[in-house]
């Protein structure tokens, strides 16, 4: 499994890891399986949130899945918004590492921007990791606006990474995101990068462009996008998957190389086209 250096964390982290957002509507037995086989397979990133399942993803999923491989996982979980004053990140991020069975995150990341003030959650980010709760922490879902400003507060080389949502119909973070947080050594992270259901069809015509593409390499479309996502030396992805084949598909996907042609037809078939307003978040 190809690693590379998690921005400024300098830790090395899989390209590939695993998400697990709405894995609480999986068979949680199947569940646990997938992401035990990810393991096996070099996915060690492990991305999860107080948010999913309202705190049972965390207790009855990734907690069975990382015991006794704890030192394998590179653990990330997210604090919500609504929880993200000083005195509440601190609390929740308790609540999480009680529910994970672990005495540490990798990883801390208040999951997008709220309606509390950046500065007790940066003030309660760095004492967690003093603490030795959190070896590092980021944001999600964060334009370039409230990236600047987190920044101001924390100083250079403070905020490890960006959870975005990146695939191949929402290039939303190609044209200020990605280069923001590559002048700042941030690492991206792409949520959903399958889009959450909306892969292109096969009768389509990016998806005809996909699938010859596969064809030529002997894998699937899906891993055609998935590395065709992580190109760049920035961008690791999460996608999530609940069972032990789509979790090979996924880590197959790290060794697989397009050619510059090859690129090329998939960023002609899936233009990024004009930048928005606001960053999209599901």
């Amino acid at each position: 499994m190809e690693k590379r250096v998690f921005g400024n964390t300098g830790v090395a982290v899989p390209v590939i890891g695993q998400g697990t957002w709405q894995m609480e509507d999986d068979d949680a037995e199947a569940a646990v399986r997938a992401l035990r086989a990810g393991l096996d397979l070099g996915l060690t990133h492990l991305d999860t949130a107080e948010l999913y399942g309202q705190g049972r993803v965390e207790e009855e999923l990734v907690s069975k899945a990382i015991e006794g491989r704890r030192e394998e996982v590179y653990l990330v979980s997210k604090v919500m918004p609504s929880n993200a004053t000083r005195r509440g990140a601190v609390a929740a991020c308790e609540r999480s590492l009680k529910r994970l069975r672990t005495d540490h995150l990798d990883c801390y990341l208040l999951h997008w921007p709220g309606s509390h003030p950046l500065e007790g959650t940066v003030e309660a980010f760095e004492e967690l990791v003093a603490a030795g709760k959190i070896r590092s922490w980021g944001v999600s879902n964060f334009g370039v606006e409230d990236l600047e400003e987190v920044l101001a507060l924390a100083g250079k080389g403070r905020i490890a990474c960006n959870q975005v949502l990146y695939h191949l119909e929402e290039r939303a973070i190609e044209h200020a995101v990605i280069p923001w947080c590559e002048a700042q050594g941030v690492a991206v992270v792409a949520y959903s990068p399958f889009g959450n259901g909306q892969f292109p069809l096969p009768t389509s015509a990016g998806g005809k462009v996909l699938a010859s593409i596969a064809k030529a390499h002997g894998v699937t479309p899906f891993q055609v996008a998935l590395q065709f996502l992580v190109r760049r030396p920035s961008v690791f992805a999460i996608p999530k998957a609940s069972n032990a084949a789509h979790v090979r598909d996924n880590a197959s996907a790290a060794s697989l190389k397009l050619t510059q042609e090859e690129l090329q037809r998939i960023d002609a078939a899936f233009p990024k086209g004009n930048e928005p307003d606001e960053l999209p978040v599901i």
